[in-house]
């Protein structure tokens, strides 16, 4: 039975399952006949990869790029593809079930280190839920209430030492779809190693001035222990246990670039986008709701909690560059500004590939 199989005749009767025929198609490849990077340039006069590290006279050095030509759209593709690696490998990770419900995706390597604790996982040789292995991950039935599943994971989690990297002691909620029960709390660090979903709330920080618009970007602490002194959002965060998107945005506002509750207020939901990305044990299943929030002139942000380093004001059109020719902003910020450049007009219907681009920005189950 192939991988192919599995997925797409599950995907029929679980619509919660990863099905691997639809998503494949929004992340292109090179070799497709729609993918506009078959029309790139052969050589790129700027470009300078994550690995490096850059300050903010490398971020204005960046040079324009033309808007409208063939291959206008091809870096934006590549940033895309950077959120939604290896989903072939999809076939590597079996089912989490718990109340009869896929909540997660175990990759069966990782499995092999949950196996040994046998009073908290489970694996019963059952292919309802098709798993390519015959089996499916759970919990054993005396967890049978949250609080009881949220303390048996997180001492395996604690157990497994440096197998789960960067412990934060942040709790995330686990569901089914976003809204539904919760049904255990789940260590943020370990959430991509069980394959649960979660989500996030990132903000467009902008404003208007002589006719152009303006983002306000931050640029990570070299202390952070992910992606340190890469450019971010003005504001985004993880939404963790017991807290609305409204007011974890509120929240992060204040934290991260001091803006008061009698701004951050005004903030507009404006959508989400998603992505699926495989490295590894771990499987990142993660949404992101994106607000804007048109700020004044006389705003200046200022860093509360330690993690940002500084924060710039750059013309959207110089971000958009940015995106395309470098590796400087963190993987998943390039998904939430490529979807403002849309909206805000940035990007034109007229421009080969724009529908391609638009569909792959929810490339993950939006759920």
């Amino acid at each position: 039975m192939s991988c192919n199989y599995v997925y797409r005749s599950v995907s029929q009767r679980l619509p919660n399952f990863i099905c691997y025929t639809p998503i494949a198609p929004t992340i292109l490849s090179r070799k497709s006949p729609f993918c506009p990077s078959r029309r790139r340039r052969q050589s790129r006069s700027f470009s300078i990869s994550a690995g490096n590290s850059f300050t903010w006279d490398d971020v204005f050095r960046v040079p324009e790029s033309p808007q409208n030509d063939e291959s206008a759209l091809s870096g934006f593709f590549d940033k895309i593809k950077l959120c939604n690696r290896d989903l072939e490998k999809q076939c590597e990770f079996m089912p989490f079930v718990i109340e009869d419900q896929i909540i997660g995706y175990v990759h069966h390597g990782f499995a092999d280190f949950l196996k040994p604790f046998q009073n908290v996982f489970i694996f019963p040789q059952d292919n309802t839920y098709g798993s390519h292995f015959g089996c499916y991950c759970t919990l054993h039935p005396n967890l049978s209430t949250p609080n009881d599943r949220t303390k048996a994971v997180a001492n395996v989690v604690k157990s497994l030492g440096e197998l789960i990297p960067g412990i934060r002691y942040e709790l995330f909620p686990v569901a089914s779809a976003f809204g539904e029960h919760i049904i255990f709390s789940l260590e943020r660090a370990a959430v991509p190693y069980f394959g649960i979903k979660a989500y996030g709330v990132h903000m467009n920080g902008y404003l208007e001035k002589d006719g152009q618009e303006f983002l306000w970007l931050g640029k990570r602490s070299e202390q952070k222990t992910t992606y340190p002194g890469m450019l971010d959002h003005l504001v985004a965060g993880g939404l963790p246990h017991d807290i609305s998107c409204g007011e974890n945005l509120i929240k992060e506002c204040e934290e991260e670039a001091g803006i008061p509750r009698s701004i951050s207020h005004t903030a507009r939901p404006v959508g989400a986008v998603s992505y699926i990305d495989i490295e590894g044990y771990r499987m990142k299943r993660d949404v992101l709701f994106c607000y804007d929030l048109k700020l004044p002139d006389s705003f200046i942000p200022h860093n509360e909690d330690g993690e940002v380093e500084s924060f710039r004001l750059v013309p959207v059109t110089k971000v958009a560059n940015i995106i395309r020719n470098t590796s400087f902003f963190k993987a998943n910020c390039n998904l939430v500004i490529t979807d403002f450049l849309f909206r805000h007009g940035h990007i034109k219907p007229e421009v080969f590939g724009y529908l391609k681009l638009l569909q792959s920005l929810r490339s993950g189950y939006c759920s």
